[in-house]
């Protein structure tokens, strides 16, 4: 059977009405990295690998917090006929929200009815929905990537420094991403990635597992962290057996920060549980 792996690290960089100018990120990151057409090869105002430690350590603060706020995700995929006909579609809308005990769920919408013939979603998919589309190049995971800096490029009204990003080593089990990401040279976090989820997985058997490039966008979320908002792929996936064109639209909307009650305890004495309050709006 063949898969394909829902690969859209999720993230749309919209901020505070900034269009950011998708066609810069249509193009599929290069075998051997050269800055972009039109970006500027200008040396970075700090060194490079300070600016990679500090988008690293934001990452890592972009992380937790993220795991404190409730969204909507909604993820749609489709298959397409060379001249762009649809075939099947899959779709599932969902909310990412707390139960009282504060276990992170899931809770599905819309699930209409699945009518891929030629594709299908794998367990992989899901693992990339989650950590790998929202890409997350935190201070923990930066050792295990090869990081090359590309030049600085102007997206929109965002300065920003372009960096090609593979996997040093793709140990099995593991999934990473591989691609470009544009860093915004001000606030030194992600605001635009472009690649695809890495290793694409070749079995016995013919099953195939392919993943698509895909470009995403964050947006500025309670005027401080650059959250995945949107994210879509149109992509030909080569199987053994033909090619099959899918495209692929993922989005992330209605964050709201969320703090559950807690008991906090000093030397066996507990409060009383308090209600945190949540970050006030610019």
């Amino acid at each position: 059977m063949r898969t394909f792996a829902v690969a859209s690290v999720l993230i749309a960089v919209v901020s505070a009405g900034v269009q950011v100018e998708r066609a810069l990120a249509r193009q599929a990151p290069p075998a051997a990295p050269q800055a972009q057409a039109g970006g500027n090869q200008a040396a970075p105002a700090l060194p490079v690998d300070e600016i990679i430690r500090q988008f690293a350590a934001k990452e890592k603060e972009f992380k937790l917090a993220r795991d404190n706020y409730t969204y909507r995700q909604s993820v749609k995929v489709q298959e397409l006929s060379d001249g762009g006909g649809l075939g099947g579609s899959y779709e599932m809308v969902s909310d990412i929200i707390f139960t009282p005990q504060h276990k992170r769920i899931e809770r599905v919408v819309f699930a209409p009815q699945n009518t891929l013939r030629r594709i299908s979603i794998s367990p992989e998919d899901d693992r990339d929905l989650r950590d790998i589309q929202p890409f997350v190049l935190t201070s923990d995971d930066i050792d295990k990537y090869s990081i090359r800096y590309l030049g600085r490029q102007r997206v929109d009204e965002i300065d920003t420094y372009v960096f090609f990003v593979s996997p040093k080593t793709i140990e099995k089990g593991q999934r990473y991403f591989e691609g470009q990401i544009w860093v915004d040279d001000r606030d030194l976090q992600i605001v635009k990635t472009y690649g695809k989820a890495v290793p694409d997985i070749r079995g016995k058997g013919g099953n195939e597992n392919l993943f698509p490039r895909f470009e995403t966008y964050r947006e500025q979320i309670d005027g401080k962290y650059w959250f995945p908002t949107y994210t879509k792929a149109d992509d030909t996936l080569h199987f053994s057996t033909g090619a099959q064109r899918i495209r692929m639209i993922v989005t992330y909307k209605d964050y709201k920060y969320f703090a559950a009650e807690s008991t906090i305890k000093y030397e066996g004495v507990t409060d009383q549980p308090q209600q945190k309050a949540p970050p006030k709006k610019p």
